[in-house]
């Protein structure tokens, strides 16, 4: 199995920054039939092969992805990808 672990500073604020979480959260949802739920400010998500968190905080946002063993061999794909998403959605 893999971990992926991708940190983010943002300047949106809790309430905008748990929305745009959302707003990925929904996409990921439409594109990869990931499966998400809210438990306070970490949005909970899974898909067979994988299982993460996305911590949502003030000014920063946390990924965390376990990875099963056959997506594992995506490892540093599927973390670049993560990257561009959050740089992407979290511009102000």
């Amino acid at each position: 199995m893999a971990r992926i672990v991708v940190e983010r500073s943002h300047a949106l604020g809790l309430d905008a920054a748990r929305e745009k979480a959302q707003q990925l959260a929904e996409r990921l949802r439409l594109e990869y039939g990931v499966n998400y739920q809210w438990q306070g400010d970490v949005l909970e998500v899974r898909r067979s092969g994988a299982d993460g968190r996305i911590e949502v905080g003030e000014d920063n946002v946390r990924v965390q992805l376990e990875l099963g063993i056959l997506l594992s061999a995506m490892g540093s794909s599927i973390q670049g990808q993560i990257e561009k998403a959050l740089d992407k959605v979290l511009q102000a």
